[in-house]
C-alpha cells in the first residue's frame, strides 16, 4: 500500500515544483524587465489573439468575394444561355423517338428513328406480306405462297430540305415462295425442253422454293423525318431504292411416273436420270428467269408520329 502512495505521489510533487519554479521564473523576468519591455510582455497576449481573430476574418472575406465571383459567373453563363435560345429540337443524341407505319414493296411495314446528331439518325424496321396465288408453268400447276418478311436498318443522312439518303441493311431477309407442284395423270408438261406425260396411274407431283441471301445490303433516298427538326410531331415519308439481295436460289422436287407422248412407256421420275436431268435443268431455267430481280426495288411511303 506504501509502496503505491509513493509510485503515484513522486510524479504529483515534481510536477508541482516546477510549475512552480516557472512562475517564480516568469515573475522575475517580469519584475526585471524596462518598463517598455513590461508592457510588450503584458500586451503580448493581447496581440497575438486579436491577430488570429482578424485572419480568420481576412480568408472569410477572400471566400466570400470568390462565391460572389463563381455567382456572376453563373449568372452571365445563364445570360448567354437564354440569349441563344434552346436547342433546336430533336438534336440530342436520342433524346426522342420517331414511330411510323409504311407500305412499301417488301409489304406492310412499322418503323422507329432516334436522332444521332443534328443530320443523323438511325431507324430500323420489319416489314410482312402473304399472298397466295395458284399458278402454271410449262403444264406443271403450281399452288405458291409468296411470302414477304424482312427486318431493316437504316442510317439516315439530312443533307438539306429534308431529303434523306439512307444506307442499311435488311438483316433478316425472309423474302420467299413456295409452291406445291401437281401434274393431273394424263396431261402433258415439260421439262428441260423434253415433253412428258403425267401416269394416271401415279401423277406427278412436287414441291418448289425459291429464295435469297438472308442479309441484304441497301440504299434509300427519301423526303420526310420521324424526328422532325421543326419540332412537329407527325410527318410523312417516302422513299425510293433497293435491296441487294443476290442470285435467287431455286429448288425444284417432282415425284411420280411419267411417260411419253403416247402414253405407253411409263417409268419413275427416281429411276430415271434423263428425266431428273430436265428437270435440273428447268430448275436452272427458273433461276435465270428470276435473277434480274437480284437488285429488289423497294418504294414505301407512310406516315410516323414522334414524342
Amino acid at each position: 500500500m506504501k509502496m503505491k502512495r509513493v509510485v503515484w505521489m513522486v510524479p504529483l510533487t515534481l510536477f508541482l515544483a516546477f510549475a512552480w519554479g516557472g512562475v517564480c521564473f516568469a515573475q522575475a523576468g517580469i519584475a526585471n524587465a524596462p518598463e517598455g519591455g513590461t508592457a510588450e510582455a503584458a500586451y503580448a497576449p493581447h496581440i497575438e489573439l486579436i491577430a488570429a481573430a482578424v485572419v480568420p476574418m481576412s480568408h472569410a472575406g477572400e471566400d466570400l468575394q470568390a462565391n460572389d465571383s463563381t455567382l456572376v459567373n453563373t449568372e452571365d453563363a445563364a445570360s448567354e444561355a437564354a440569349q441563344l435560345g434552346p436547342k433546336e429540337s430533336g438534336r440530342t443524341a436520342f433524346s426522342r423517338v420517331g414511330i411510323g407505319v409504311k407500305v412499301s414493296t417488301l409489304g406492310v411495314g412499322v418503323e422507329a428513328a432516334t436522332p444521332l446528331a443534328e443530320k443523323f439518325n438511325v431507324r430500323g424496321g420489319f416489314n410482312m406480306f402473304r399472298y397466295s396465288r395458284a399458278i402454271t408453268n410449262n403444264g406443271i400447276q403450281y399452288n405458291a405462297q409468296l411470302q414477304f418478311q424482312s427486318a431493316e436498318a437504316h442510317l439516315d443522312w439530312f443533307p438539306f430540305w429534308g431529303i434523306h439518303v439512307s444506307p442499311g441493311i435488311l438483316f433478316y431477309n425472309g423474302n420467299q415462295l413456295t409452291a406445291t407442284a401437281a401434274v393431273p395423270g394424263g396431261q402433258t408438261f415439260s421439262a428441260g425442253g423434253t415433253t412428258y406425260e403425267s401416269d394416271p396411274a401415279t401423277p406427278v407431283t412436287g414441291t418448289g422454293k425459291l429464295n435469297f441471301l438472308r442479309v441484304s445490303p441497301s440504299i434509300m433516298v427519301g423526303v420526310g423525318n420521324l424526328i422532325p427538326r421543326n419540332g412537329r410531331h407527325y410527318s410523312f415519308l417516302f422513299e425510293v431504292g433497293g435491296a441487294y439481295q443476290g442470285s435467287a436460289r431455286v429448288a425444284l422436287n417432282l415425284a411420280g411416273n411419267v411417260c411419253d407422248t403416247t402414253g405407253t412407256f411409263c417409268r419413275a421420275i427416281s429411276s430415271d436420270p434423263t428425266v431428273q436431268a430436265n428437270i435440273q435443268a428447268q430448275q436452272v431455267k427458273i433461276q435465270n428467269d428470276v435473277n434480274p430481280y437480284r437488285f429488289f426495288p423497294v418504294i414505301s411511303m407512310g406516315v410516323g408520329f414522334n414524342f
